[in-house]
Parts: C-alpha cells; sequence; structure tokens
C-alpha cells in the first residue's frame, strides 16, 4: 500500500510526531510518499529531520515553468473538473478570513500536489492539521482519481472551525483522525451524528526505541538533589511562559530555591526577555532557543519536572516525553491534558490561567520528595507506554488506510 502525506511545513522541530507517525507507518509495510508546501531549512537542525528533509517534496520549490505546465495540462485533460472545482475553491475562500485570492493559490498547489501524486500512482493522500494542508488536499483530491484523510489535533482548527470550511471537510473526507478524545467530541459539534462514523482517534506517539531508552534512563538516573524545572515549546500565546515567569517571581519571593528552563524559541521571546528582567530573575531563568531530539531528551533527563501552563492545547506530544523519562508533568486541565495527566498521579493539573495555582504546583513540586516524583513518573510512563507507543497507534492507523 502506498499513500502520500502532505502538510503545510515540514519537517519542522514542533512536528517530530508526523515524523514518528510516517516512520511507523513505514514499519508496517506503508509506503509513505512525503510532500508539503515549504519549509525552512535554516531551522531544521534535528538529524532525523534532516533525512526526512532528502524525501520530501516542496511545491513552493517547484520552478515556475513547471506550474504553469500543470496547470496548462489540467485544464487541457479536465476542463470541466478543473473549473468545478476552481468555483468550489472560491466559494471556500469567500467564506474564509484567508480570502479568495489565497484559495486559488491552494487551488493551484492542488493541481500540482494532483499529478505529483498521479505520477506516483498514489490513491489516497493524509494530511495534518485541518488548515490549510487539508485544503489543498481536499482541492487535489476534488481533481479526481484520489481519496483524503486528515489528523485535527488543534486548538487552532476549534477556534474558528467555519472560517476554515473545517465541517466541508470532515463531510468530504474518507476519515478523519482526531488525536483524543476531547478533539473527536469538538469534531462531533460540527457535523450531523451521521458523520460521526467517519471520526477516529488515534494518538500522537513515542515510537519503542525511545521509550524502551526513556525507561532505562529513568530506572538509572540518579536522585533529584536540585530544583531545576524545564518548559519546553513555541514561545508564543498559548503556552503561558509569561504567567510561567511571573509564578517563578512568586516562588523566588516565598523563599524557595527554583531555576527554570525555557527550551524553545518563538515571537513572545522579547516579551518574555523583557518580564524576566523586569522581575530581576535573569539567576533563575535561561530561555536556550530552538534545541534538537537530543537536547530535549537531555533537558528533561537533568529537571525535577516539566512545566506546561497552556491556555490552549491539543495534547503536547512533550507532555509525552517528559513522562516517558520518568518525570512528573505541572500542566492545566484542557482539551486532551487530563487524558494523559491526572492531578497527583503522573504531576501537577491546575485551573488555565491561574497564577495562584501554577506558584501552589511549584512550590509543592519543589518540597516533593524524590519518592514521589518516582512514584508519579513511573505512573506516567505506565500511562504513556499504554496509549502513546506509535507502533500500536500507527497499526490503527494503516487499518483505516487500508479499508
Amino acid at each position: 500500500m502506498k499513500i502520500a502525506y502532505f502538510v503545510n511545513q515540514y519537517p519542522s522541530v514542533s512536528h517530530s510526531f508526523i515524523r514518528r507517525e510516517i516512520l511507523a507507518l513505514e514499519q508496517k509495510n506503508v509506503d509513505v510518499a512525503r510532500f508539503a508546501v515549504k519549509v525552512d531549512r535554516q531551522k531544521v537542525i534535528d538529524p532525523l529531520d534532516k533525512e526526512e528533509l532528502k524525501k520530501t517534496r516542496y511545491i513552493l520549490e517547484c520552478p515556475k515553468t513547471a506550474i504553469v505546465t500543470a496547470v496548462a495540462k489540467c485544464l487541457f485533460e479536465k476542463n470541466v473538473t478543473m473549473l468545478a472545482t476552481l468555483v468550489f475553491a472560491m466559494k471556500m475562500g469567500h467564506k474564509s478570513e484567508r480570502g479568495i485570492l489565497r484559495h486559488i493559490a491552494y487551488f493551484i498547489e492542488a493541481i500540482i500536489l494532483h499529478y505529483w501524486l498521479k505520477e506516483q500512482k498514489i490513491q489516497h493522500i493524509h494530511a495534518h492539521f485541518g488548515t490549510n494542508s487539508t485544503t489543498v488536499a481536499m482541492l487535489a483530491a476534488k481533481l479526481g482519481g484520489f481519496t483524503y484523510s486528515f489528523t485535527v489535533h488543534g486548538p487552532e482548527e476549534f477556534d474558528k472551525p467555519a472560517a476554515i470550511n473545517l465541517p466541508e471537510k470532515i463531510c468530504a473526507a474518507k476519515f478523519v483522525i482526531a488525536i483524543s478524545s476531547y478533539c473527536r467530541s469538538q469534531l462531533y459539534r460540527l457535523v450531523d451524528s451521521d458523520t460521526w462514523h467517519k471520526i477516529h482517534i488515534v494518538r500522537c506517539g513515542l515510537d519503542q526505541s525511545f521509550l524502551q531508552e526513556k525507561l532505562e534512563m529513568a530506572t538509572t538516573s540518579p536522585s533529584i538533589e536540585n530544583n531545576t524545572f524545564v518548559c519546553i515549546g513555541r514561545l508564543c500565546e498559548q503556552k503561558g511562559q509569561l504567567l510561567l515567569v511571573e509564578a517563578v517571581k512568586d516562588v523566588v519571593a516565598a523563599g524557595y530555591p527554583i531555576r527554570l528552563i525555557l527550551a524553545g524559541d518563538g515571537p513572545m521571546r522579547p516579551q518574555v526577555e523583557r518580564k524576566i528582567a523586569e522581575y530581576n530573575l535573569d539567576r533563575h531563568i535561561e530561555i536556550t532557543g530552538w534545541i534538537d531530539s537530543l537536547q530535549v531528551k537531555e533537558y528533561l533527563n537533568s529537571c525535577k519536572a516539566m512545566v506546561l501552563p497552556s491556555f490552549a492545547e491539543g495534547l503536547p506530544v512533550v507532555i509525552m516525553e517528559a513522562l516517558a523519562v520518568g518525570k512528573p508533568v505541572i500542566t492545566t486541565y484542557i482539551a486532551g491534558i487530563p487524558e494523559l495527566v491526572e492531578h497527583r498521579e503522573q504531576g501537577w493539573v491546575i485551573p488555565a490561567g491561574s497564577r495562584q495555582r501554577l506558584t501552589e504546583a511549584l512550590i509543592e513540586a519543589v518540597q516533593a520528595s524524590n519518592t514521589t516524583c518516582e512514584k508519579m513518573g513511573l505512573s506516567g510512563y505506565r500511562k504513556v507506554e499504554q496509549y502513546h507507543n506509535s507502533a500500536t497507534e500507527a497499526s490503527r492507523l494503516a487499518i483505516h488506510f487500508s479499508s
């Protein structure tokens, strides 16, 4: 069986779960061709991502002559279908915030993708995220000869589902994947119950070698004597790092020792840096910038707990990674997170946006004994192994592709 994967930007430091999913499918003898709209080559720092870079074909790197040729060929071979698909794309654009011109661009991208799929004799394409990548996949399928499916993660898809035509995408797809029960419930809200049978849960996962490596590290790691916490993620409004800086200020003011590593980068870095300077927390908080998967492992293994006080999420893979290395997690009670982390079982789960509760959780974690942290971490490891093993999830996904 040969299928195509299509993503807006791939590989990416924040899309390691897609890479794991593809590689796990290939272990199940599913032949996966990789296509993407674009890539920021300067930000591809992980060795595994560099390998994916070589295997991926990019629409925006396609020569202009090839684009013109593909459009002309489509006009000659299937003018009626092409016109109907263009009209459909323009109607979508009229309803969306992106507008008609952007959807005409998606239509042209779909033509290129259509011929690439035809060239490789691929009959099904799977997109990740219900935004523009699924728009292009749906338009390519409408040009004929292919079916499509897509994975919804959230939270972006749920902010303005009508503006991205998400209900129409669900109805036209062969099937739709939700990454959590919460995610599936939000998709149920958008379509008639007669369509619910199309929506299935396949969770993001960690590969078996990763899980085994993490187990060995967790069972041989030295006692935790430091109070270092790590927050891994893009510095953006939905991750809550500004609130975390305020909570660290409160922890320090209360007389507790704490060190926080913000591992990542993003648009809110200047604001976060200003807040750190304003509170005179330079000795307590460090920002690393982008890190690769090996550094993620190193930071997780050296911390007491991982902190992610998000305001909006799907189900962050970094939580799975932290639990897999045997570290408890401080996070928020939103979206799919409570399906993996229970309060005082695998860490501390607090209301999103609560500075007081975040401060209290940090202090409780600082005071927690090694035995408590190890017990939480082991519980988290077992839960990740049970529900987020990429080999198991790939088997579920392969069944949908072959049906």
